[in-house]
């Protein structure tokens, strides 16, 4: 018997003074087995910091062809491609082919030595960027994992605090690659 996902409801309030951008989200964020509450938090905090009305979760890991998170415009043209991790390097060359703009929220101890494997082809694309959250900043992250938790985004000079009522996190986003 297939393990089936375990579903999270948080209530997100976004305020980026940077973009500007503020509103309050009603998140269902389905957690795919395989997949551990670090991963799952990066991919809510890839959200908050994109946050848009039309920006939506894909389907998940079982789904390597769709991205973590994707925001259309109207006519169904993919506008923004989210991917979190350390996605193949051929996935990100469909993915820049298909979006308007490509995102990689890049994490975990290997995430230097993806990005110096992946450079020579991934700095080809011009609608590409590449950000690495450090190791403590991810696992930390993982700590605000609470069935039906409302979290805080606060964005401002390029400074981000995350957390619930227990406290702020500060995790710190390296632009590796573009930064559009």
């Amino acid at each position: 018997m297939a393990l089936k996902s375990t579903i999270y409801k948080f209530k997100l309030n976004v305020s980026d003074m940077d973009r500007p951008h503020y509103g309050e989200y009603a998140l269902t964020v389905a957690r795919h087995p395989s997949e551990n509450d670090e991963r799952m938090m990066v991919r809510v905090l890839a959200f908050a910091l994109h946050a848009d009305d039309d920006l939506r979760f894909g389907r998940g890991l079982s789904s390597e062809d769709e991205a973590d998170l994707h925001a259309a415009d109207l006519t169904g043209a993919i506008r923004l491609w989210l991917d979190v991790g350390l996605p193949d390097e051929r996935l990100v060359r469909k993915a820049a082919a298909r979006a308007a703009r490509v995102v990689v929220l890049s994490y975990g101890r290997t995430a230097a030595q993806w990005w110096e494997q992946s450079k020579a082809t991934l700095a080809k694309l011009a609608n590409l960027t590449v950000y690495r959250l450090s190791p403590a900043d991810s696992q930390a992250l993982a700590g605000l994992a609470q069935r039906g938790a409302d979290l805080q985004c606060i964005v401002q000079e390029g400074q981000i605090w995350l957390g619930d009522e227990g406290g702020m996190l500060q995790p710190a986003l390296e632009t590796v690659f573009g930064g559009g």
